[in-house]
């Protein structure tokens, strides 16, 4: 551990958030840990983390700041402006931003904390709730190589890999195409199971025999979205916890605003788009895990 990292502020404890900072105080960094969440609050001191009372008291003293949250508005909210969090952070300070947002917002961050000698990263992860816990995340980072350099001792306790996209905002970029062919093929995973049990099949044997063919991807292999086919996935517990609709939802509009903003042509990703969105109608189902979109192809029970 590099003794000039070992103060780490984390704010965001989540479902991802949260056991990213346990990893963090396994790996023997003192953490200090914010959230605007009482219970998130309980689970992170349990871990080992000192929870406190506010953001801007977590970032005093800290080395590193870490965070997560839920979208761009949050982060812009949390650093920028007279109240932010920038101006209570001192000089030397390292910013490791792991949240999904716009490129724009991420440099529009790192280019604020530049003016204040504050070396920055966009830092978005992937690996979903698991990789969390055993803090195998891959790291998607964009920033100065200098940066990378000093943080990767911290990225390091929560992910296995760590990849240097390019300069600010390239983190952003990189997950956003990562996780709108994310969508595309969880979605293509579960018509595939649908259609193999609307046909008589085992959704675990099919899902045996796709692993070993040419279907194989992440989401059959890791993520299963059939229920029971799989243990300790979201599938297996009604669709609770893990990444939700609402999030996809999230990520599928910036990949929309990427794709429109480079005239690149993505008509999967839309489609993937307008599925989520069909199937996140229902205010229950936006708040269920992604692998949800199984039930949009299941058939009522009798038919």
């Amino acid at each position: 551990m590099n003794e000039n990292n070992k103060n780490i502020a984390f704010i965001g404890l989540g479902n991802m958030g949260g056991p990213m900072a346990a990893n963090l105080v396994r790996a023997g960094f003192t953490v200090v840990a914010y959230d605007l969440s009482e219970a998130m609050l309980r689970r992170a001191a349990d871990a080992g983390c000192r929870r406190v009372a506010s953001a801007h008291e977590a970032v005093e003293g800290a080395d590193v700041v870490v965070s997560m949250l839920p979208n761009g508005e949050a982060v812009r909210t949390l650093y920028l402006g007279a109240r932010g969090l920038l101006q209570t952070m001192g000089p030397e300070t390292l910013l490791i931003e792991c949240s999904t947002i716009a490129a724009s917002d991420a440099r529009q961050i790192i280019a604020a904390a530049s003016q204040r000698n504050i070396a920055a990263l966009d830092a978005p992860v992937s690996g979903g709730t698991a990789a969390a816990a055993a803090g195998t995340l891959s790291f998607m980072c964009g920033g100065d190589a200098q940066a990378l350099e000093r943080a990767r001792p911290v990225l390091a306790a929560m992910g296995a890999n760590i990849f240097h996209a390019g300069p600010a905002g390239s983190g952003q970029v990189a997950k956003i195409c990562n996780n709108m062919l994310l969508a595309i093929h969880m979605i293509g995973t579960a018509e595939a199971l649908q259609m193999g049990v609307d046909n008589g099949l085992d959704p675990k044997v099919l899902s045996e025999i796709m692993c070993a063919s040419s279907g194989g991807n992440w989401s059959l292999e890791k993520y299963n979205p059939y229920p029971g086919v799989m243990e300790n996935v979201p599938a297996s517990h009604d669709y609770e916890g893990g990444f939700s609709v609402a999030l996809m939802l999230k990520d599928l509009g910036l990949a929309m605003d990427t794709a429109a903003g480079s005239a690149s042509s993505t008509p999967l990703g839309a489609l993937a788009k307008n599925l989520y969105q069909l199937h996140g109608g229902d205010p229950v189902n936006r708040q269920l895990d992604f692998s949800s979109i199984q039930n949009l192809f299941r058939r009522p029970v009798g038919n």
